[in-house]
């Protein structure tokens, strides 16, 4: 039987080539933005299916059409864990992006209590990012066993990206974390979208001041290109999100953002991607200061957001200088 393919992107390529019986891309959480779904939560989604479960709550809600094909379409309604003991191979496919690296550790903390399913498991490297994955029959990244070491560093992982704090994070960093080797960066990455010591801004919102100071007036510039860009831990509402904090404060430190954007719902994706594309960016003479290093933002704005299980607020800003630093 082809193997069961558990992935963080469906790229058409796995759904083409017939490569495996069925291809999961668990897509409803987002780990990296926002306040982290509560354990009830995921034990909900990953567990076997019930009459109170909402369209898109439950793993099996997204094979899409595959479900047709597959081999074990009969099985659904089980947990995921009992889903997997019908395949001889269950194949992870998480690329370097750090959303995929979540969702691995997620999993993989998950699986740790099922030995029978942990036997099946083989985590396939894949060192670019999927969506640069052209044939998978003429490319095949290594694939290893799932073994303790690897269940091991994906729980303690897990467990201290929903820690209340991101001292268990950045604990992290001096262990030896090589059996998921695409793991560190993301850290390092995700550490450094916590406040700065000097300006109280990620490096996300740093960046997008820079290429505003520079003359990119578009948001365009600001959400798509990632080479530009290079920060690549949000996606393009979550971008959106960080821009509208630093246009709508007290003190903005960005200017010519589409005021409609400050009564639009989060959830009016249509509207709020027409008012960013009639924006017209530049940065404030605060904003400069900032850029600078002169002025701490959080000092004159209100922060309100998530890093993992962290709550950042003014009252309670860790930062990362690029030591972490106790509010």
């Amino acid at each position: 039987m082809k193997p069961l393919i558990l992935t963080g992107w469906m790229t058409p390529d796995f759904m083409r080539s017939g490569y495996g019986d069925l291809v999961l891309d668990l897509a409803f959480f987002d780990f990296a933005w926002g306040p982290q779904p509560s354990a009830e939560q995921l034990a909900t989604y990953l567990g076997p299916r019930t009459a109170n479960h909402a369209g898109g709550a439950h793993w099996s809600d997204w094979g899409g059409g595959q479900w047709k094909q597959s081999a074990n379409r009969k099985h659904r309604d089980l947990s995921l864990a009992e889903f997997c003991q019908q395949y001889e191979a269950v194949e992870l496919w998480f690329d370097v992006q750090p959303k995929a690296q979540l969702k691995l550790i997620w999993l993989l903390d998950y699986f740790h209590a099922y030995a029978e399913t942990v036997d099946r498991l083989k985590l396939r490297l894949v060192d670019l990012e999927m969506v640069g994955l052209e044939k998978f029959g003429r490319w095949d990244p290594p694939a290893v066993d799932v073994t303790e070491a690897e269940l091991a560093t994906a729980s303690a992982a897990w467990q201290a990206w929903r820690s209340p704090t991101p001292a268990a994070c950045f604990d992290l960093l001096s262990k030896d974390l090589s059996a998921l080797p695409l793991l560190k960066p993301v850290l390092l990455d995700l550490l450094n979208e916590l406040p700065s010591s000097s300006t109280g801004l990620g490096a996300s919102e740093m960046r997008m001041l820079e290429l505003i100071a520079r003359g990119y007036r578009l948001t365009n510039a600001l959400f798509h290109l990632r080479q530009l860009r290079q920060t690549r831990i949000f996606g393009e509402w979550e971008y959106g999100y960080l821009l509208d904090g630093l246009a709508f404060g007290p003190r903005p430190a960005v200017a010519g953002l589409d005021e409609e954007l400050r009564t639009l719902d989060r959830e009016n994706l249509r509207d709020r991607h027409a008012a960013y594309l009639r924006s017209r960016l530049s940065i404030t003479e605060f904003g400069k200061a900032v850029l600078a290093h002169k002025e701490d933002f959080s000092r004159h704005n209100p922060i309100d957001r998530w890093w993992g299980g962290t709550h950042l607020t003014n009252e309670k800003l860790w930062r990362w200088d690029p030591v972490l630093l106790v509010p």
